[in-house]
């Protein structure tokens, strides 16, 4: 086995996924404790410890998020009572409401919610969606003066709004009267709005506090429902828009997200919405089964007007026919998006509009149609944008500490989507932009945790025409003139805050998990945490030394495999996927992986199986395995300083030593996440060699090791 892991990993081709992991420290008695009271596997109780649950009462209320007390909306938005009465006026006296709503999902997904329920209500209303290719983002005076030139008393922005303050303007001198419903950042100036909804502006302890423009535009709407007593058959179809709109838009999945999500998860498939179900399928999406008869009753935002909906608010794993965040992220929300990125925005309301499900069905044609059109426009741009990287930046990559693309002919649409691939491919900010004719330019951002993105961007104000954003992301514009100066720019500003460790794309670990553990009863369990997704991720799971019994290339570029894990004598084996790992294969024969689990139904069989989303080379498997005479040293390099460490026999246990330039040693034995650190084993304290600072040493140091052993 040695003799075929030094020819692997000698090989000067292979490449692997250029990574840092970071695994959370793990608290294994408050764990315990938690596991005890809460009836959960230990594994469990850690992933909610690395969520920020600090108490058994925080346990329970993420549990079951049907025991949190919730205040009223009406409580907790000051302009809340204010817009009801305006709408409920406007609806009372016929005046025409217009909706002006915005391209992507969340956009389209609350002007439809707000057609839906405003038209049941009564009233006279349309609606509006700048263009993405000739308008950007947001409302404008052209849509004001349409809107006022059609007889418009009421505009209501949705997803939208909170920075236009000279559209806003422009509406009040028309007479028009303004609900602004967003949920961006606050701007130095508010709008002159009459009324404003934006849970930026409410208390950042409030439970309303992380909605996306679909849920301030569902509160409005339930809140309008209730104050007229026509709550009956809007509430469902409203909560499935919500869903929708608020896991297409990576809205974090707390406080009452996470609640009416998951509500929202069980309602979807059997929604009496026919665009929805023409949607799932057309996305050929289907629910889980798992516990069947049951209720309890949905309630709108205020606790009143109950409807009874099929499931288990008791229940720990998912109910029947429930669809899960990946469901909506992967599956629903693209062939959403994608209309809103390369087609007309007027396709997606039509579908979660309309009543007929042979126009349903024609719309979710459509959509299906533009997002295999989007697919393959990101394919060719990626591989475009790659080999234009490869040419020109490669080598001065590590220096530049940013990408800036730009290429003519690419669609605007698209490129933010290239964007995050390139940030998971080469581990740094990137810019990419394309040409709008001879003279201008407007691209996309996408960073990485330690680089803001709307920062860099003001770096370069003087430089820009139009720019927003904000740390993880933004959009700009700017003359043909400054691109030079552009790049200049921003790579002043990546290297004033990145250093070259921050190059690797950073890979957050939950805990580690052995494949004896990994059985449907865990997975059951982990439904607990659902519906999981932005502030609550996906936990992820690392296993050290594991073996590649089987490995191929499947579909458009993905690896199928087996792996397998020798515990006390005995192998255990479960199936693996690496979703666009066609640059990695052949993978190693022994690597540490970092996955998730994924439930995989085929021909009425149920199997747990792996989604590899990391990947290292098992150096502590042959190097701790190494019996010597004489220990396995030497020297490495790590921020500028010089280490010493070696493999020390001293026991039963092999273990690593690190010695920095001061003569504190750092100790750590292999499976053991408890180290010591200090300048003798009597004063030595003990560490969590998880952490960030403690991991990233080890496994320089082990690298250096490897590097030796494999000369050797």
């Amino acid at each position: 086995m040695l003799d075929i892991a030094r020819s692997e990993t000698s090989k000067p081709h292979r490449r692997l996924p250029n990574q840092r992991w970071q695994i959370y420290p793990q608290k294994t008695e408050f764990a315990h404790k938690l596991a005890l009271s809460s009836q959960i596997s230990p594994i469990i109780s850690q992933l909610l410890i690395n969520r920020g649950i600090e108490s058994l009462e925080a346990a329970k209320a993420f549990l079951d998020p049907e025991s949190l007390v919730l205040p009223a909306p009406l409580e907790e938005f000051p302009d809340l009572a204010l817009s009801v009465e305006l709408l409920q006026n406007a609806i009372a006296s016929a005046e025409k409401i217009a909706i002006c709503g915005d391209y992507d999902a969340d956009g389209m997904t609350s002007t439809a919610l707000l057609l839906r329920s405003l038209q049941a209500l009564g009233a006279k209303v349309d609606y509006a969606i700048p263009s993405r290719m000739h308008d950007g983002y947001g409302i404008n005076k052209r849509i004001v003066e349409e809107f006022h030139s059609e007889g418009v008393g009421l505009i209501l922005t949705v997803d939208n709004g909170i920075s236009a303050y000279e559209p806003i303007a422009r509406a009040r001198e028309l007479g028009l009267k303004v609900i602004v419903t967003d949920h961006h950042d606050i701007p130095q100036q508010l709008p002159p709005a009459n009324a404003i909804l934006n849970p930026k502006l409410i208390a950042e302890s409030s439970p309303y506090r992380g909605v996306a423009g679909v849920g301030v535009a569902y509160i409005l709407a339930v809140s309008l429902a209730q104050q007229l007593g026509e709550t009956r058959g809007l509430v469902q179809p409203m909560l499935a828009l919500f869903t929708l709109g608020t896991i297409a838009d990576l809205a974090p999945l707390t406080g009452v997200n996470r609640r009416w999500v998951k509500r929202g998860l069980q309602l979807l498939p059997k929604s009496r919405l026919p665009g929805i179900q023409a949607l799932i399928q057309m996305a050929g999406v289907q629910g889980s089964e798992t516990i069947q008869n049951s209720k309890f009753k949905i309630q709108n935002s205020e606790e009143q007007n109950s409807e009874e909906v099929d499931t288990n608010p008791k229940s720990k794993i998912q109910n029947p026919k429930s669809l899960k965040p990946e469901d909506i992220g992967f599956r629903l929300g693209p062939r959403i998006n994608a209309i809103g990125r390369i087609g007309d925005p007027q396709i997606v309301i039509d579908l979660l509009t309309t009543d007929d499900m042979g126009i349903a069905l024609e719309r979710a044609m459509q959509c299906e149609s533009v997002n295999q059109q989007r697919q393959e426009m990101c394919e060719q741009i990626e591989q475009e944008a790659i080999a234009y990287v490869e040419t020109e930046f490669i080598a001065s990559l590590p220096d530049d500490r940013v990408l800036l693309v730009v290429q003519p002919k690419w669609h605007h649409g698209v490129i933010g989507i290239v964007a995050s691939r390139l940030v998971e491919r080469y581990g740094v900010p990137v810019f990419i932009a394309t040409y709008e004719d001879d003279t201008h330019i407007r691209g996309s951002a996408r960073g990485i945790p330690e680089f803001h993105v709307f920062e860099a961007l003001q770096a370069c104000d003087d430089l820009l025409g139009k720019y927003g954003g904000h740390k993880a992301a933004g959009g700009f514009s700017l003359s043909v003139e400054n691109l030079a100066k552009m790049r200049s720019r921003l790579i002043e500003f990546a290297n004033q805050c990145l250093e070259p460790q921050h190059l690797k794309p950073l890979l957050k670990i939950d805990t580690q998990v052995n494949f004896s553990e990994i059985n449907y009863q865990l997975y059951q369990q982990i439904n607990a945490l659902h519906p999981c997704g932005i502030d609550n991720p996906d936990p992820v799971f690392w296993t050290p030394n594991v073996q590649v019994v089987e490995q191929q290339i499947v579909g458009k570029g993905h690896i199928k495999l087996t792996l397998a894990q020798t515990i006390d004598g005995q192998q255990y084996k479960i199936k693996a996927i690496a979703w666009r790992w066609r640059d990695y294969y052949p993978l190693p024969p022994r690597v540490d992986i970092a996955y998730k689990l994924r439930e995989n139904n085929f021909n009425g069989n149920t199997t747990i199986e792996m989604e590899l989303i990391g990947l290292r080379l098992t150096t502590q498997s042959h190097l701790f395995g190494t019996s010597s005479p004489r220990p396995l040293k030497t020297t490495f390099e790590y921020k500028q300083r010089q280490y010493s460490c070696g493999i020390f026999h001293p026991g039963s246990l092999p273990e690593l030593r690190i010695k920095n330039p001061e003569g504190k040693v750092l100790v750590m034995q292999p499976g053991h996440t408890i180290g010591l650190l200090g300048n003798s084993r009597e004063d030595a304290q003990e560490i969590d060699i998880c952490q960030p600072q403690y991991d990233n040493i080890i496994q320089a140091a082990l690298q250096a090791l490897s590097v030796l052993h494999n000369q050797s």
